[in-house]
């Protein structure tokens, strides 16, 4: 498969529920089963030939732009302020250069099919505006919470104690012009999305595990050890 529209990665967070790991060197680079998490994200990325991918960077960027070096993957450096998830993406559409992207966050390791290839497979342009990859919460590991989203069959998403975000979707990015704030999340997006019956999620059905904090390095390679990689 091809994807038909670039992949934006979020790498810019400061990672303090890392502790002391994250003290001398970015999230992204923590290593999981002898890799970084970043390159986890990126194995998907390019096993689903994206057509571009762009990495934002803020907390210890240069070490991140160090590892990507000779890549060819993009770096759009988020200084002197971080931009949060809406932001950081509205800062880096001259790079995307598309009206619809992809986006992942690098904390979360998969098992099982391409969560980008679900995507792209589910995604109706005509009547969504987003389309979020979620996942029940049996299959999402180190995940604390009753859920993100709820969605009666093909209806559109509301919010509610269901299926968890596993921070992999589709958006078209128009709606971000419309945000006043330098710094905001996605959820602002999603909420207009939600109130025009335009936001929809679709179900994972392989293994997730949230990489945001130590224990879930250990479940993550434990996760890869009984289900495997893609």
């Amino acid at each position: 498969m091809t994807l038909r529209y670039p992949v934006m990665l979020f790498a810019a967070g400061f990672g303090t529920r890392m502790g002391e790991l994250t003290k001398v060197r970015p999230k992204p680079l923590v290593s999981v089963a002898d890799r970084p998490l970043l390159d986890h994200a990126i194995d998907l990325v390019q096993e689903a030939s994206a057509p571009r991918i762009v990495v934002n960077t803020h907390y210890l960027g240069d070490q991140i732009a160090a590892h990507l070096g000779g890549s060819g993957i993009t770096i759009s450096h988020e200084t002197p302020n971080i931009l949060d998830t809406g932001g950081g993406l509205r800062n880096a559409l001259p790079l995307l250069r598309s009206e619809t992207v992809f986006t992942m966050n690098t904390d979360a390791v998969w098992s099982g099919p391409n969560p980008l290839a679900v995507l792209q497979s589910a995604w109706d342009a005509d009547k969504m505006d987003a389309l979020l990859l979620c996942l029940p919460k049996e299959n999402a590991l180190g995940h604390k919470g009753q859920g993100d989203f709820v969605s009666n069959g093909d209806n559109p998403a509301q919010r509610g104690p269901g299926l968890i975000y596993s921070g992999a979707q589709i958006i078209k990015t128009g709606g971000l012009f419309d945000v006043p704030e330098d710094t905001f999340s996605l959820n602002v997006l999603w909420t207009r999305m939600i109130e025009a019956k335009r936001l929809y999620i679709i179900s994972y059905d392989g293994h997730w595990c949230d990489v945001g904090h130590p224990g879930g390095i250990t479940m993550a390679e434990e996760m890869l050890e009984t289900y495997g990689t893609i």
